[in-house]
C-alpha cells in the first residue's frame, strides 16, 4: 500500500507506545495514534483524557475530549480535579502525548500565542489545557508536530509547557517529577534528545526523505545523529487498521 506522510507520522508514534501501559492523550494525531497501538500492538493500554475518562476504548475517533464517545467507552469517569491531583500530578501515567503550534531545540511547546507581545498578540492560540501538567509530570511525553520552519524556531514565542528549558539540569531546577519529552514524530523523521545537551536530535529518518530535508525545515541548526536510521514503512496491516479508524469502522 502506498501512504501519506501523515499515516507514516501516525504509525511511527503509535509503535513507540509498545510496551506502555498508560497514556495521558491529546486530541488530533496524538489521539490517533494511541488509538492505533491499542486496536494493534498494546490492547493493553489505558487510554486517559483530560475530561476524565479513564480506560476510553472509542469505537471512532473523539472529536474533542468532551465527546460522549469517551465516557461511554471508559472503565471509569472522575472530575477532572481527580485526573489531575490523583492520576497525573503523582507521576502514575507513563506516556504523556502532546503537539503544539512552536517547539524548540530543547522540546519547549507553545500553544499560547504567536507573536512578541503576549497581549498583542498575531496569533492568539487555543491555551495551554492540560498540557503544562502533562508536560512536567508523565514519566515520559510524546511529541507529534509537522516539520517547517513555522514550527520548528529557534526560541518559542511563549513557554506554554517546558520541555528542557534552557538545557541540562532545568527541569531538575523546577522540581518536574517527569522525565520531559522523549521522543518527536514529525512527517520528516524521529528526533529524540541527545543524552548530554538535551538538544533534540534527527535520528530516524522516514522513507524517500533526506537529513538535508530536515535541517532546512529547522529554525536552529539542527543535529543529525551519526548513525542516522530509516524508519520502517507502514505494514499493511497497520495501513488498513489506521484507515478503517479514521473513518470511523471499528477494525
Amino acid at each position: 500500500m502506498t501512504y501519506t506522510a501523515e499515516e507514516m507520522m501516525t504509525v511511527t508514534a503509535a509503535r513507540a507506545l509498545a510496551g506502555r501501559t498508560s497514556c495521558f492523550v491529546g486530541i488530533g494525531l496524538p489521539s490517533t495514534a494511541a488509538n492505533l497501538a491499542r486496536r494493534l500492538h498494546a490492547p493493553g493500554l489505558v487510554l486517559i483524557y483530560e475530561s476524565g475518562a479513564i480506560g476510553a476504548k472509542p469505537s471512532r475517533l473523539p472529536l474533542s475530549i468532551g465527546d460522549g464517545e469517551l465516557a461511554e467507552t471508559a472503565d471509569a469517569v472522575v472530575t477532572v480535579p481527580e485526573v489531575f491531583n490523583y492520576w497525573l500530578q503523582p507521576g502514575r501515567i507513563d506516556v504523556g502525548f502532546l503537539s503544539a503550534a512552536q517547539l524548540d531545540r530543547f522540546g519547549n511547546l507553545n500553544t499560547t500565542t504567536i507573536g512578541a507581545d503576549y497581549r498583542n498578540p498575531v496569533v492568539r492560540l487555543p491555551g495551554a489545557g492540560g498540557a503544562p501538567e502533562i508536560a512536567a509530570s508523565c514519566r515520559e511525553v510524546f511529541l507529534m508536530l509537522r516539520h517547517s520552519r513555522r514550527a520548528f524556531v529557534e526560541r518559542v514565542d511563549f513557554v506554554t509547557s517546558v520541555g528542557y528549558g534552557d538545557g541540562p539540569g532545568h527541569r531538575e531546577r523546577l522540581g518536574l517529577r517527569g522525565r520531559g519529552p522523549v521522543l518527536l514524530v514529525t512527517d520528516i523523521g524521529v528526533l529524540e534528545p541527545d543524552p548530554a545537551s538535551c538538544e533534540l536530535t534527527l535520528t530516524k529518518i522516514h522513507p524517500g526523505r533526506t537529513a538535508a530535508e530536515a535541517r532546512a525545515a529547522t529554525g536552529w541548526e539542527l543535529a543529525v545523529s551519526g548513525t542516522l536510521a530509516e524508519t520502517e514503512p507502514p505494514t499493511d496491516e497497520e495501513l488498513d487498521v489506521l484507515r478503517r479508524l479514521v473513518k470511523g469502522s471499528e477494525p
